[in-house]
């Protein structure tokens, strides 16, 4: 360790109590200039989602959940309102699985579709699904947007 004289000219040494920085901050500034050099090689890691296409038969009947921005629950049966509702009522998450199966009548294999606004949670959207799951819903899917070709 380095040692400096004391001033009094004693010729005691004592020893200095400091990190010294300089080897750090040379080893920082290596590193940051090896990631400069290296990021603009690195490839980004690009997903490609699959685009979906017509289906060969559509059901006969189709129940679809419609989960607003606000995170409001609704439902329609062959893209209408079903009979004697009002075409703005919205579902309680603890009647969701009540009134879907009412709407089925008794049918074990009727789809229920899940249309989701963009902007609507994952956690919403999975939490709906778990709901009809654990109803006994066989058939659940969720909407999405077709391509134009």
């Amino acid at each position: 360790m380095p040692a400096m004289q004391s001033r009094s000219g004693s010729g005691r040494r004592r020893t200095i109590n400091e990190i010294n920085m300089v080897p750090f901050i040379d080893v920082m500034l290596v590193l940051l200039i090896i990631f400069m050099v290296s990021a603009p090689l690195m490839t980004p890691g690009v997903v490609d989602l699959p685009t979906i296409g017509q289906a060969q038969r559509q059901p006969d009947r189709v129940i679809e959940v419609i989960v607003d921005a606000d995170g409001q629950l609704r439902l329609k049966v062959d893209g209408r309102t079903p009979a004697g509702s009002d075409p703005d009522e919205r579902v309680a998450m603890g009647r969701l699985a009540a009134r879907v199966k009412a709407l089925a009548e008794g049918a074990a294999q009727v789809p229920v579709i899940i249309a989701a606004d963009k902007g609507v949670r994952y956690e919403l959207v999975v939490k709906v699904m778990d709901t009809l799951q654990r109803a006994g819903v066989a058939r659940v899917g969720l909407a999405v947007r077709t391509t134009g070709g």
